[in-house]
């Protein structure tokens, strides 16, 4: 029986939230009701509590954040078709207006209508209602099936890993060839996990206790920034030529300019951070002479059904990426395990 009110993380300014009693909401037509059972912490949470976006992210307040989920569908509205009660299902962050330039092409992480929910956008967690709560409802546009050999846990993280997987799509992975990954974070080590399974051979680019788990998790050389330097690392490792494509996660203006220097002549650069400022000095004579490609890759369109696939046959491991866990009443220990990183914390999972 669905409850009438559930409990929720509302926040009602910066680094004012709490749980709370809201009412339980209700699906509409193409939306389900789902029963939340995991929410993973993702790095934008922390400023969107404490207002580091405001008036952006949330666009006003009170607000439910969390976007990175996995649950169980408990309702269905009108017209839906293809799930049922019962499903266990991850979510991801877009869901597009459905009717622009860039949603018909499949771009509706590029949605024209962004943050204009009376249009059917949807960018749930940021400006509109999330996952932090005991239920929502979503379009059945932004859920995808989890198979029963994976975790609700492991479903949490489909949106973190399907960022990386976008960026990979964009920039593509070369078989036999160099792939170099920037920053360790979830997504760097996602990204890794994935070039990898694709055949490439992969260097990570760090510092600290994070760049032992990517070597633990699979990297084939690690290159701690803080000890050497990675532009001559990297072509130590590569025989001088480069890396045939360099991922940037960690949203370092430094890194994009060593990412330019340690790319290979006509190879790839996909940038998967997001930067602090739009003033980044980039080599750009070498951009040009060298001709390497540089893309900007924007959260994870059309890539969930993939992303679930490599983590149910084994080929990533979505798992061992959950250090921590937290009930959702004990939300602000669960954010600053997260931002402090806590015992080594690197997804920190809220369960509801």
């Amino acid at each position: 029986m669905i409850p009438e009110m559930m409990k929720a993380v509302v926040i009602t300014g910066p680094n004012d939230y709490g749980l709370q009693e809201v009412p339980v909401p209700k699906p509409r037509r193409g939306e389900v009701l789902v029963r939340i059972k995991a929410c993973a912490i993702c790095g934008s949470d922390p400023k969107i509590f404490d207002g580091g976006y405001k008036g952006m992210w949330p666009p006003g307040y009170p607000f439910i954040a969390g976007h990175e989920w996995a649950g169980e569908i408990v309702q269905l509205g009108e017209e839906v078709t293809g799930f049922e009660v019962g499903d266990r299902v991850a979510g991801e962050a877009h869901k597009g207006c459905g009717h622009c330039r860039a949603c018909k092409a499949g771009f509706y992480n590029l949605c024209v209508n962004y943050g204009k929910n009376e249009t059917g956008h949807r960018h749930y967690g940021f400006t509109y209602q999330g996952a932090y709560a005991e239920y929502n409802a979503y379009s059945v546009n932004a859920i995808a099936k989890l198979p029963d050999n994976l975790s609700y846990n492991e479903g949490a993280l489909v949106d973190t890993a399907g960022t990386a997987y976008h960026g990979i799509e964009l920039a593509g992975v070369t078989p036999g060839g160099t792939s170099v990954i920037i920053g360790p974070g979830p997504v760097g080590i996602f990204t890794m996990m994935i070039a990898k399974s694709m055949g490439s051979r992969t260097v990570m680019v760090g510092r600290g206790r994070r760049l032992q788990v990517a070597a633990k998790m699979g990297a084939d050389a690690v290159v701690d920034y803080e000890k050497e330097d990675p532009v001559r690392r990297v072509m130590e490792i590569t025989g001088g030529s480069g890396a045939d494509e360099v991922f940037e996660c960690a949203g370092s203006e430094a890194a994009v300019g060593q990412a330019v220097q340690v790319a290979r002549k006509g190879g790839r650069i996909a940038l998967l951070g997001i930067y602090g400022s739009n003033s980044i000095p980039v080599p750009l004579r070498t951009v040009v002479l060298n001709q390497i490609s540089i893309l900007g890759s924007r959260a994870n369109p059309n890539v969930s059904e993939k992303v679930i696939s490599l983590m149910s046959a084994g080929k990533i491991d979505a798992g061992s990426m959950v250090t921590h866990e937290f009930p959702l009443e004990k939300i602000r220990e669960a954010i600053d395990t997260f931002v402090r990183r806590v015992d080594g914390a690197l997804k920190v999972v809220v369960k509801p």
